[in-house]
């Protein structure tokens, strides 16, 4: 070895050493990312699999019948909380799309002499691109407005849906209602089948919901719920942004509908177009966490069956509600952020101490 050799091997050395030091620090630094996130995924899939597997386990109609509404609720709450969640926009008025998509099922079936069965479930599909259509010149007006008008505006809406719900009797039969075909599985096994239909809904809201917010759409929905003519100034076109996302809204809770009118198997105004239906969902996303992607769903998780009970033990509805409302209340005031939330800084604290 010559001695011009020597300095230049040790240069290399070094580069080396520090190269293998970086790397064992990015390592170190993305390791816990890296293991929270195959946490997340296995928590998913487990609790995708308790799902597929709860009609199985717990074969008894009522309790089928309950969790066949807990995932239908938990599908049109992501579905609510993807545009007023991410966007600050409070619409109480989703029962619109809801009974729009009911109607049509119930309409398009009749006319085409669709016979009960499996098949019918290929049409909710369809009802949630009519409730998606509906959606468009609602939300265009809509949107025109801010804050407390906007709420308004979606409750005057609301209404006047429910009015030509009791008026268009050649779409509608006015109070008399529509029928929907009859679905010929036996007691036993009927709640089975709208039970995968909810499941299934619930997945793709969530989903959508999920995609949506790890998307540039997503951050941009956020930034008209923190300041919306700073987002404009900045070049989000919010117009048409907001009202994209209450479009998909819209279709997904319209497929909801469809899928609920299906269970019924007939459809009256009242029933369809319901205001408790508008606050149900937006009380299960404050409790779980309003703006969060599985906020909604543990909302729907802990709230519905809590309404199915009373409803079922107190012969009096209006007794019921008040229950659920004072319940409510008293979660707000113990966890004002929603459970998600609550349990993410609770769960930051405790790491934080554990690091110490």
């Amino acid at each position: 070895m010559t001695t011009a050799q020597t300095p230049h091997r040790t240069r290399t050395a070094a580069a080396t050493a520090a190269t293998a030091a970086a790397t064992a620090a990015l390592m170190d630094r993305f390791e816990p990312l890296a293991r929270s996130r195959r946490l997340r995924m296995g928590g998913v899939l487990a609790v995708l699999a308790a799902a597929v597997c709860f009609p199985l386990v717990f074969g008894n109609p009522a309790t089928t019948s309950v969790a066949m509404f807990t995932l239908l609720y938990a599908a049109a709450a992501s579905a609510w909380n993807l545009f007023s969640g991410f966007t600050g926009y409070i619409a109480l008025g989703n029962a619109v799309f809801f009974g729009s998509g009911a109607y049509f099922l119930a309409d398009v079936t009749a006319r085409l002499h669709v016979r009960g069965g499996a098949g019918v479930f290929a049409f909710v599909p369809l009802a949630g691109l009519f409730a998606g259509v509906v959606a468009v010149p609602v939300g265009w007006l809509a949107l025109r407005t801010r804050r407390h008008t906007f709420v308004v505006i979606t409750i005057a809406i609301f209404f006047i849906f429910q009015l030509l719900a009791y008026n268009l009797h050649s779409l509608t039969n006015g109070s008399a209602g529509l029928q929907l075909p009859f679905a010929p599985w036996p007691a036993a096994t009927y709640n089975d089948w709208f039970y995968a239909a909810a499941l299934v809904l619930a997945v793709v809201s969530t989903a959508c919901a999920w995609l949506v917010r790890r998307s540039r759409t997503g951050l941009e929905l956020l930034a008209v719920r923190d300041d919306e003519d700073r987002a404009r100034g900045l070049g989000v076109r919010t117009g048409r942004l907001k009202l994209a996302a209450f479009v998909l809204a819209g279709t997904l809770t319209g497929m909801c509908g469809a899928v609920y009118a299906y269970y019924l198997g007939s459809i009256y105004p009242p029933f369809a177009f319901d205001a408790i239906f508008d606050l149900t969902v937006a009380l299960m996303s404050f409790l779980g966490g309003l703006g969060t992607v599985s906020g909604p769903v543990v909302g729907a998780l802990v709230l519905e069956p809590i309404q199915q009970y009373l409803t079922v033990q107190l012969s009096d509805a209006g007794v019921a509600l008040i229950l659920f409302g004072a319940l409510f209340l008293l979660v707000i005031g113990v966890l004002p952020e929603g459970i998600v939330p609550s349990l993410g800084r609770a769960a930051r604290w405790a790491r934080g101490r554990a690091g110490r």
